[in-house]
C-alpha cells in the first residue's frame, strides 16, 4: 500500500468502500496523518472513525491547497487513489511530495495518464497499484477482524435478500447506499 508506516503522512482520495479501507488500512500500518478527500459527510465521518485525522472536501485547486496547507506545504508521503477517474488522479499528483508514491488502488477507468519528466520522473515520484491479493492478507487480517480490533463491515449500509440485488446495484450507483450486503 505505497509503503504506509508510522512516519507517513498518507492521503486518501474517495469516500466510497474502497477509499474507506485505505483509511481503516493506512490506520492500521500506523501512518502519522491521514488526510481523507470526500464530500459525502456520513462517509467521511466513517472515514473518522476508521482513522482519518483529516477531512478535505475541496477538490482540484482548492482541495490541493488544503493538504498542502496540512502537510506544512509539502504534501504527502503517500496517495492512495481511491476512485479511477482522471481527476483524482490529478489531484493525487498535486498533492503528493516529492519522492512521494501514488498508489491507486481504485480501478482506473481510463487508459493513459500523463506521466511525463514534469508530473511524475522530475520529482521523483513513483506511481504504483493493482488488483490486491486479498487472499495473502488472511492470515495476518482475520485474527484483528475476529477479535474486533478492526470493524471492516461498517461500510454495509444495506442489507438485502438475492431478489434485491438489481436494487442494492442501483442504490450503489446512485450513491443511496454505500454498500451492500447480500443476504440469502
Amino acid at each position: 500500500m505505497g509503503g504506509v508506516n508510522e512516519r507517513t503522512r498518507v492521503a486518501v482520495i474517495g469516500d466510497g468502500a474502497v477509499g474507506l479501507k485505505a483509511v481503516l488500512s493506512a490506520k492500521r500500518l500506523g501512518a502519522e496523518q491521514i488526510i481523507l478527500m470526500g464530500r459525502h459527510k456520513q462517509r467521511t465521518d466513517l472515514g473518522g472513525e476508521y482513522g482519518a485525522t483529516d477531512i478535505v472536501s475541496a477538490r482540484g485547486d482548492e482541495g490541493i491547497a488544503e493538504v498542502r496547507e496540512l502537510t506544512g506545504g509539502d504534501g504527502v508521503h503517500v496517495v492512495l487513489e481511491a476512485v479511477g477517474h482522471m481527476p483524482a488522479y490529478e489531484q493525487a499528483v498535486g498533492i503528493v511530495r516529492a519522492g512521494g508514491v501514488i498508489s491507486r488502488v481504485g480501478v482506473p477507468q481510463y487508459e493513459d495518464a500523463p506521466v511525463g519528466f514534469a508530473s511524475l520522473f522530475g520529482r521523483n515520484i513513483r506511481l504504483a497499484g493493482g488488483p490486491a491479493p486479498a487472499r495473502a492478507y488472511i492470515e495476518e487480517l482475520l485474527p484483528d477482524i475476529l477479535d474486533g480490533t478492526i470493524d471492516p463491515g461498517k461500510v454495509f449500509d444495506t442489507t438485502i435478500g438475492i431478489d434485491g440485488v438489481p436494487a442494492g446495484y442501483r442504490d450503489m450507483a446512485d450513491r443511496k447506499s454505500l454498500k451492500v450486503l447480500i443476504k440469502p
